[in-house]
């Protein structure tokens, strides 16, 4: 054998051997999700990005089909824990923090100054004064309304609820429903109940409402039904809601028919494919019922987090700490067309998105995650079925809130 080849052979062994030792030294980060192929295909993009960055990390994800995730993540968090595993923010994730399940990282927050670049919200992720996870997106519910039905009854974009209502008993003169939805799948309803309980008592009281520590028949929860009362008795809203579903509400907004709709920012979709375009569509942050109170909001907000059984916990961190910055929430947000968290993201130059993302970044009072995100599914349901009661029979207030009262006293035993 000659030198040159004898040396030749020898450094094929070494590479051979730092190869295997490379291998050897890479750590594995097991993910766990539930994403549609929109979302999947913009967080590959964005595992690709920290894999290049992290050499020595692999992300392995599992994705699940949502209903298999709500069954399977009960399971896996006790049986065969992964490192991540993606869920929701506020009360959703309440349970698996109280039992244990979901870690604590505080630190990560602290260590990269979370609580002023995720501010919008760090209170749907912190419960006993800990944060237990990374919010990644959200969506801005609020109040969508036709510009034309208002340049038709003469009337201005209300910022009080006393405005609003003034505003009501004109689009009725002018024959259009001042607030349309349709609640046949409930839904919507709920949308309608939380803007008028965040406005009226504010997003700690609301929370604790909907996590059971407050009775229904409150008076503090009557005098939401009070402010709501004075857009339902009077007929400001779509007579035949209960027979509706969302999107036919939205053809009611559509045509003119009805000025407003609090709704989700998905629906700009299904407005704009109806014909509306920006300039007879706007948006507005709901009004203000009472005086001075801290704004909250509804934003349904996604969150991933490390389990207890986490067995490499150092780089499930390094991962929440990536999906936290503001480049990669912008490049994630860009294909989910939704928001990200972090105030210092950049948006498109969708007018909706900039005015869900200017008002969700300032709201000073909480971001609440939805009625039956919040509430435990039993309650949800009983609670939303009580909602579109009210807005078909009023009268029936004292009796659907002895009900709600009955079943949280059963429910959050």
């Amino acid at each position: 054998m000659t030198l040159s080849l004898k040396s030749t052979l020898l450094g094929t062994a070494a590479l051979a051997i730092l190869a295997t030792q490379a291998v050897a030294e890479q750590r594995t980060l097991k993910y766990y999700a539930d994403f549609d192929p929109a979302p999947l295909a913009a967080f590959e993009a964005v595992i690709a990005d920290f894999e290049a960055a992290n050499p020595d990390i692999d992300v392995v994800l599992q994705n699940f089909d949502h209903e298999g995730y709500k069954t399977s993540i009960r399971n896996f968090l006790t049986a065969d824990s992964p490192d991540l595993a993606n869920w929701y923010a506020g009360n959703r994730m309440a349970p698996f923090v109280n039992s244990g399940q979901f870690l604590d990282i505080s630190d990560v927050w602290t260590d990269n100054n979370l609580g002023e670049s995720l501010a919008s919200a760090k209170g749907s992720m912190t419960i006993d004064g800990k944060q237990w996870g990374i919010p990644y997106t959200y969506y801005q519910w609020g109040i969508y309304y036709n510009k034309d039905a208002y340049k038709q009854a003469g009337v201005e974009v209300p910022t009080t609820w006393a405005e609003f209502i003034d505003n009501c008993a004109k689009f009725k003169e002018a024959g259009i429903d001042c607030l349309t939805t349709g609640t046949k799948a409930l839904w919507p309803g709920a949308g309608i109940f939380d803007y008028m309980n965040l406005r009226t008592n504010g997003y700690d009281f609301h929370m604790d409402l909907t996590a059971g520590k407050v009775a229904w028949t409150d008076d503090r929860v009557k005098n939401t039904f009070a402010e709501w009362a004075k857009l339902v008795e009077p007929g400001y809203l779509t007579a035949n809601h209960a027979a509706l579903d969302w999107q036919d509400a939205a053809s009611l907004l559509i045509q003119g028919k009805a000025a407003n709709y609090v709704m989700g920012n998905f629906a700009v979709a299904v407005f704009k494919d109806g014909g509306m375009t920006n300039d007879t569509l706007g948006f507005m942050q709901f009004p203000e019922i009472t005086p001075g109170l801290a704004r909250g909001e509804e934003a349904p907000t996604d969150t991933i987090h490390i389990p207890a059984g986490a067995k490499n916990v150092d780089d499930a961190k390094k991962f929440l700490a990536f999906i936290a910055t503001a480049d990669v929430q912008t490049e994630l947000n860009e294909a989910l067309g939704q928001l990200p968290i972090n105030n210092g993201s950049k948006v498109g130059d969708d007018p909706f998105l900039q005015a869900g993302f200017e008002m969700l970044s300032t709201a000073d009072g909480g971001i609440a995650q939805f009625f039956d995100r919040d509430a435990p599914a039993e309650m949800a349901k009983i609670g939303m079925e009580g909602f579109q009661e009210f807005m078909v029979k009023p009268e029936n207030v004292d009796k659907i809130l002895e009900r709600l009262e009955k079943a949280r006293g059963r429910i959050y035993k």
